[in-house]
């Protein structure tokens, strides 16, 4: 019996009716956790919890994971990188603040990216994460433990976080629902930071409902976060789910133009969304293409690099191994510092601290990094004036199934492909943003995403919803 191929709603009931204890399934999601870990890596972490009492929170006796770069008191929380291998944190993060008062139960923690900078999964120093559905593919990144977490169902549900994509595509590729929030919904006062213009605490679960019903407990304004959303406290997002008048959308022409692509896996992809779109349209959906310039269209990429560079080269700035971690040698403190960095972060970070300091320095600082801004204000205008025309922009999740670990690399700039880095909109703005599972290709899952206007969360999750069950009803999904 696996306890989580119900939802979070029906587990909760069947611990109210006692059909089992939190006990049984914290044991269970152990001892799966450990099981899939020796294939997988989801975990860096899985700790001895204890049951909780069964309450009316909906999350209440119920077991989680938590991504490794989310503030723990007493418990080691290393985004894993090796500066900070041994840290243990002396606060707690607001989201796990929520998720302790609301009983739910952390099982462990999840592997990533190193420091939250990668889209594949590979660079954490724990080793690489792979893709249940093929141990020799990616899951992408950087929230690739907790994906994988959920799509083997070793927990119901999983905390993420997403910067350019880093929940939803590691959903796609891993067959689960991803969901970044507005930005502001949930607080991010206790994470890592890595961009803080686009940083968002997000969910991954087997299906829409769980996703409203955990961002519904975590989400709220927080006086430790100055840019958590006011005005959204009392809204609560299950609510939205029955409805069904949400269904003007649209998508954009030139990303999925299939002239553009030669891949058959591509052209496949692009092929299958078409006829979801007919389905939905059949279903009374008004679906409408949207023509956006390429030149926007193939900067999404480099503003996101630009800003996002900037950005974490002063948020980790803090990395020295003074302060805190473990010291390198060294004759004075700038060599400690530099043989710190040196010996501790991977290739990736290093590049992406360089090219951060490129674009700080005084001189460079208005062409690349204030240009890149202006240029996100650009792509946020387009998209705010759509989104008044439009419930949501549909799209697919990525161009491709998850590609083979072999095959991938972690230099930047080596795809450029639009259908791979669209997602970025959704953070440029912060744009509530799901990718849920809609077939398979060669065994291995494909995925589509939803993205709506600057907090219409709920509104969004209805049209996820809904076409969750319109496929779920066509397909074996």
């Amino acid at each position: 019996m696996n306890y989580f191929d119900n939802d979070l709603i029906k587990i909760h009931e069947d611990l109210i009716n006692g059909k089992y204890t939190s006990k049984e399934l914290i044991n269970y999601s152990l001892t799966e956790s450990k099981k899939i870990n020796k294939d997988c890596n989801a975990y860096n972490l899985l700790l001895e919890a204890k049951e909780k009492e069964i309450t009316n929170n909906i999350l209440s006796g119920i077991p989680y994971a938590m991504k490794d770069n989310i503030s723990t008191s007493g418990i080691r929380t290393t985004a894993c990188s090796n500066t900070l291998k041994d840290y243990v944190p002396i606060y707690d993060a607001t989201i796990y603040k929520k998720l302790q008062d609301a009983g739910a139960v952390m099982i462990g923690k999840t592997n990533m990216d190193e420091l939250a900078m990668g889209g594949t999964g590979l660079t954490g120093n724990t080793g690489i994460v792979r893709n249940p559905f093929d141990l020799n593919r990616i899951t992408a990144g950087s929230s690739a433990g907790s994906a994988v977490a959920v799509a083997t169902k070793t927990v119901p549900f999983a905390i993420g976080t997403d910067t350019g994509d880093s929940i939803r595509k590691p959903a796609a590729y891993t067959g689960v629902v991803g969901y970044k929030p507005s930005y502001g919904l949930v607080s991010r006062y206790g994470l890592f930071a890595f961009a803080s213009s686009l940083d968002t605490i997000g969910v991954i679960t087997n299906n829409v409902k769980d996703a409203a019903v955990v961002i519904d407990t975590i989400k709220g304004s927080d006086d430790n976060d100055m840019t958590t959303i006011k005005d959204m406290d009392d809204v609560k997002l299950t609510d939205y789910l029955s409805q069904n008048n949400h269904k003007k959308l649209f998508y954009i022409k030139e990303v999925i133009d299939k002239s553009k692509y030669n891949d058959e896996n591509t052209l496949k992809i692009i092929d299958d969304f078409i006829c979801l779109l007919n389905k939905l349209k059949e279903k009374g959906y008004e679906i409408k293409e949207e023509s956006v310039d390429e030149t926007v269209l193939n900067a999404l990429k480099p503003i996101y690099t630009s800003i996002s560079c900037a950005e974490v080269t002063s948020n980790d700035s803090n990395l020295t191994g003074i302060s805190f971690g473990h010291r390198a040698n060294g004759n004075n403190s700038i060599d400690i510092i530099k043989n710190f960095r040196t010996e501790n972060f991977s290739s990736l970070i290093k590049r992406r601290f360089v090219i951060g300091s490129f674009i700080l320095q005084k001189e460079n600082q208005e062409k690349y990094f204030i240009n890149a801004k202006r240029a996100r204000r650009l792509v946020v205008n387009i998209f705010n004036e759509l989104f008044t025309k439009y419930d949501g922009l549909i799209m697919p999740a990525a161009s491709n199934i998850a590609p083979l670990i072999k095959d991938t690399t972690d230099e930047m700039g080596k795809n450029e492909n639009v259908l791979d880095n669209h997602l970025v909109i959704g953070n440029f703005g912060g744009y509530p943003s799901i990718t849920i599972p809609y077939n398979k290709l060669n065994n291995m899952p494909i995925g589509i995403n939803i993205t709506s206007g600057y907090k219409k969360d709920g509104e969004m999750l209805s049209i996820a919803n809904n076409i969750e069950s319109i496929i779920k009803e066509d397909s074996n999904v």
